[in-house]
């Protein structure tokens, strides 16, 4: 898709990745973003900053595991750009938690890391269908390629939100419908930083390079211009989904003795 003249909601965009793609929405040239977040003071600023560069921008705060709330976000979106090109649903949570997490702790991972992907999904899709186009940015995370130590629930749900947009790229793609999904493995963000306690952080920390949030978000928007459906700025990702393919038991057992260092 091309960045220019397109309209964007972003989730999660208060900080972090949906901030800094926010951001370089509006340097591609975006003739509106809305921001949304759960926390729509931040999601404020950012929508702030856009405007000062003189791009259109709007804010709400939005709790994605919401639906109704997601459909409202896509109607306002519509309603302020005549019309939605590009939904990023950003937004995710971790745990920090293994078999000990309670079901609050898995139904809300289920709830914002792949029911949001399914809402946003169902309040553009008519619109976009209508319109003869759209895309999606779906943010999951190389946990959702290859697992996540120390972090069952993210583990689990980041490999469902890479099957769900799998689903709708392969559902939707003859009908101008395009769908990328986001794979970072580390990133600087509050989520990291907040996992720097326990196993979860510091896997992540010696698994590879720690990215910006504005490195990934130059690299989703390269992706999207060029029609990738995976995109890693991580690109060791795809080198070790490989291994995991090839050799199962084998990256396995590379990943128990990882956890066992890092455990040690």
């Amino acid at each position: 898709m091309q960045i220019a003249g397109a309209s964007a909601v972003v989730t999660g965009a208060g900080a972090g990745i949906g901030a800094a793609i926010g951001h370089a929405l509006a340097a591609g040239g975006a003739r509106g973003v809305l921001l949304a977040d759960l926390d729509g003071d931040r999601a404020e600023l950012v929508a702030e900053q856009l405007r000062e560069r003189g791009t259109a921008a709007e804010s709400r705060a939005v709790d994605v595991a919401d639906r109704d709330a997601v459909t409202g976000l896509v109607t306002a979106a519509e309603d302020a750009f005549g019309g939605l090109d590009l939904m990023v649903s950003n937004a995710g949570i971790g745990t920090g938690a293994g078999i000990e997490a309670d079901l609050d702790q898995w139904q809300r991972s289920y709830a914002v890391n792949v029911l949001a992907h399914v809402h946003a999904a169902r309040a553009a899709l008519p619109g976009m269908l209508e319109r003869g186009g759209g895309a999606f940015l779906h943010t999951a995370s190389a946990a959702g390629l290859l697992t996540m130590l120390g972090d069952a629930p993210y583990a689990v749900t980041k490999h469902a939100a890479v099957a769900f947009a799998e689903w709708l790229a392969v559902t939707y793609g003859d009908r101008g419908i395009q769908v990328a999904v986001l794979c970072p493995q580390g990133v600087e963000t509050d989520l990291l930083r907040a996992a720097d306690a326990g196993l979860p952080g510091r896997a992540v920390r010696a698994a590879g390079p720690v990215l910006s949030p504005a490195e990934v978000a130059d690299v989703a928007i390269a992706g999207l211009q060029d029609g990738r459906f995976l995109i890693l700025p991580h690109p060791e990702v795809a080198d070790h989904l490989q291994g995991k393919a090839a050799r199962p038991e084998r990256w396995i057992a590379a990943l128990q003795r990882a956890q066992a260092a890092l455990d040690g």
